[in-house]
């Protein structure tokens, strides 16, 4: 008579439940793993958002000072509308 641990179907069966249990969940856990740690910007995503970021900063100065030259000149600017 053969041990039920080495019986062909003893590696059948093991092989089914390893298949049909630990294998999804296995895959499961290493794809969700690896999205999380690939969330994070990389570094020379975060160089392009620093220069994003100055490029806002210094437009957005350049805004100011145009209209403060335009208040100057054209006091009424604002409230026109175009036409």
């Amino acid at each position: 008579m053969i041990p039920l641990a080495v019986h062909p179907v003893f590696f059948f069966i093991l092989g089914l439940v390893f298949l049909t249990i630990v294998a999804p969940i296995w895959i499961i856990a290493h794809y969700l793993a690896r999205w999380r740690r690939g969330r994070g910007l990389s570094p020379v995503d975060e160089k392009s958002l620093g220069e994003l970021y100055d490029a806002a900063r210094r437009m957005e100065a350049r805004l100011a000072s145009l209209e403060r030259v335009l208040d100057t000149e054209a006091p009424g600017w604002r409230t026109r509308t175009g036409s």
